[in-house]
């Protein structure tokens, strides 16, 4: 399945309320934040299309756009870690979405609870 068509417009059958409120990049996307409900953990960061994003909010299931295999994949449709979707909230430039939801299994495709695993060394300045 193609990316959305920015030259000849959306392609989704997404709300056009919301579609006309995303900010998109040049490739048609919106990066995807996803935070497991409970717990507030960030799990993964993964990009959406409008398509991806009418998908997930009509079924309740995370569906992401792959850059890489340039197709829609269902969290878990493959690996049984499947994402139950509880909310999705649109940031205050139309850029990002937070979608909050249930977790079954690993976020992560390393098979880690999260992709957000490694912390780097932050030089700490001191406050007044």
């Amino acid at each position: 399945m193609p990316a959305p068509d920015l030259e000849n417009g959306p392609t989704s059958a997404l709300d056009p309320a919301i579609a006309a409120r995303l900010r998109r990049d040049s490739g048609g996307l919106v990066a995807a934040i996803v935070q497991e409900y409970g717990t507030g953990d960030v799990l993964m960061m993964a990009w959406m299309d409008d398509e991806a994003l009418h998908r997930t909010l009509s079924t309740g299931r995370a569906t992401y756009w792959s850059r890489s295999r340039r197709e829609y994949w269902v969290k878990g449709a493959t690996s049984g870690h499947h994402q139950y979707v509880r909310s999705v909230a649109l940031d205050c430039d139309g850029d990002a979405l937070l979608v909050t939801v249930e977790q079954v299994g690993a976020a992560c495709h390393t098979g880690t609870h999260t992709c957000f695993s490694e912390d780097l060394p932050v030089h700490q300045e001191e406050r007044p």
